[in-house]
């Protein structure tokens, strides 16, 4: 396999990483504080004095990052919606027992009181502790920019839980735009955030733009199939060239 093949490889892998990205991206277009992920690409040049064409650049994955970009914010009236305005991430306990962070402030009480999401992860408050709701209390909740959640009946409840992830780029992605923090040293722990506003009766939406991210995947779709088309052909000129040598024996 000559270097042109493996350019065109190279390339070929790296946006099917990228494709397969997108495709996430436009999946949760729809996804209550979903922070769209993006794929980073660099060159690593293969220097080869004794080639004719000179060095050779190869394409390389360089992972992702996440785009923390504000979604806009829908009002719905729910008392138990919450958006986040800021920088700042909700904590959560995953059904699983995770502790996770994310954007998705669509919350509900389940059977024994609990606030949760709609997917079953429980909010924590700043102590990392799950949220209960008094029966009596959703009717006249309060919740203040902070995040102080009271009610007339029962005052004081909980303080919602909102977090600085000094290290966001390095937690995974668990699904439901949830993330956790990696079991590995040197990533910073998650610190109370004092600066982001908690807004009342708002969801925070995906800062996915779907027209945008779909013509974003049919630009991928299409240098794909240039790069594979690239690599067919110069599999087809080497089976021609052995033809040509097995046709002059």
């Amino acid at each position: 396999m000559d270097n042109s093949t493996y350019i065109s490889l190279s390339l070929a892998t790296g946006l099917n990483r990228g494709l397969d990205v997108s495709a996430n991206n436009m999946a949760n277009a729809n996804t209550a504080g979903f922070k769209g992920e993006r794929v980073v690409f660099s060159s690593f040049m293969h220097r080869d004095d004794t080639a004719v064409t000179g060095d050779t650049n190869f394409v390389i994955d360089g992972g992702s990052y996440v785009d923390s970009q504000q979604g806009a914010l829908s009002y719905t009236g729910n008392p138990l919606d919450m958006a986040l305005k800021g920088t700042g991430w909700f904590a959560y306990e995953t059904p699983e027992g995770q502790q996770a962070y994310g954007r998705d402030g669509h919350f509900t009480i389940d059977a024994q009181g609990g606030l949760v999401t709609m997917s079953g992860a429980r909010v924590l408050d700043l102590g990392g502790n799950p949220i209960a709701v008094p029966p009596d209390a959703t009717s006249d909740l309060s919740i203040s920019r902070n995040g102080t959640m009271s009610s007339q009946a029962n005052g004081v409840i909980a303080q919602i839980g909102v977090f600085d992830l000094p290290d966001l780029q390095a937690y995974e992605r668990i699904g439901n735009g949830m993330f956790v923090q990696p079991d590995v040293e040197g990533v910073l722990p998650p610190v109370p955030d004092e600066e982001t506003e908690v807004v009342q009766g708002a969801v925070e939406g995906s800062n996915i733009q779907p027209i945008v991210e779909m013509t974003r995947m049919m630009s991928i779709q299409k240098a794909y199939e240039r790069a594979v088309q690239l690599m067919n052909g110069e599999d087809e000129l080497r089976r021609d060239v052995l033809r040509r040598i097995g046709g002059q024996n």
